[in-house]
């Protein structure tokens, strides 16, 4: 696998549970105890879809998953290449590119929070935790939401308390009012997962203290040598994460078909 984008995503969904199966130009990666998930129901090419051929992986992707009401397709390479943009288009799919960074070391950002507690959840934060990723949700129905991202946070719980890394939160009052996890396989390298700050606390330097705080706890407490973070390159936050830094390292592809609201992952 060239793209360490989707090695590390393979890696938490390994230690998730999820059933990893190698085939003759793919893998299917697939969760059943969470069938909403999109991220952990997909195909992974091993390479650029040939020309003719995005139907045919269109329709094996529909063999595997019979039911999904999503449709996801991995391209591993680090340059973004995913095939005929004309192909990708007729097969009503759509590209989605994202940057994969990496960091050795961090600094704190530019305006750290000082007014907020920065530590990993404890047993008692899990509940309020998947409540404020819930309500950080825009793009999805409520419902739809929910029925996604309580097993996945059941299962990141499971992986914290085997000592794989953990889910940090920045926390108010008592509160948690930004959150996001760190794993690792043991490998030296750790991925990043879901920075959500509440809507009316953006801007206070929340995500980037929480950034910097769980870096350190990788470093420190799980010999990580290497982090991994996979974001938006036309989001915002990208920004931030170079501010603490982290760089570009490469661009990771996935073809996907857009679903209505009521789905989610």
């Amino acid at each position: 696998m060239d793209s360490l984008g989707f090695r590390t995503d393979l890696m938490l969904l390994a230690l998730q549970g999820s059933e990893i199966t190698s085939h003759d130009g793919h893998v299917v990666v697939r969760t059943p105890e969470n069938p909403s998930y999109h991220s952990g129901n997909f195909l992974l090419l091993i390479a650029p879809p040939a020309p003719g051929a995005v139907s045919s992986w269109v329709a094996e992707f529909s063999r595997e998953f019979p039911d999904a009401s999503h449709l996801l397709l991995g391209v591993d390479g680090t340059a973004g290449e995913f095939g005929s943009p004309d192909e990708v288009a007729a097969a009503g799919l759509i590209p989605d590119l994202s940057t994969v960074m990496t960091a050795s070391s961090v600094h704190l950002p530019l305006h750290p929070n000082e007014s907020a507690t920065f530590r990993m959840l404890t047993p008692e934060d899990w509940a309020p935790m998947t409540e404020m990723r819930e309500a950080c949700n825009v793009d999805h129905e409520p419902a739809a939401y929910r029925a996604f991202v309580r097993p996945k946070m059941a299962a990141l719980r499971r992986l914290q308390e085997e000592g794989h890394g953990g889910w940090f939160g920045a926390f108010l009052d008592g509160l948690p009012v930004a959150g996001l996890g760190i794993f690792t396989d043991g490998s030296g390298i750790a991925r990043f997962q879901s920075v959500n700050t509440l809507p009316g606390y953006w801007r206070q330097g929340l995500a980037g203290t929480l950034v910097y705080e769980a870096s350190r706890y990788a470093f420190s407490r799980l010999g990580v040598r290497t982090l991994v973070m996979v974001a938006d390159p036309d989001d915002a936050a990208i920004r931030l994460y170079r501010s603490l830094g982290f760089e570009d390292s490469e661009t990771q592809a996935q073809l996907f078909r857009p679903t209505s609201p009521t789905t989610a992952g």
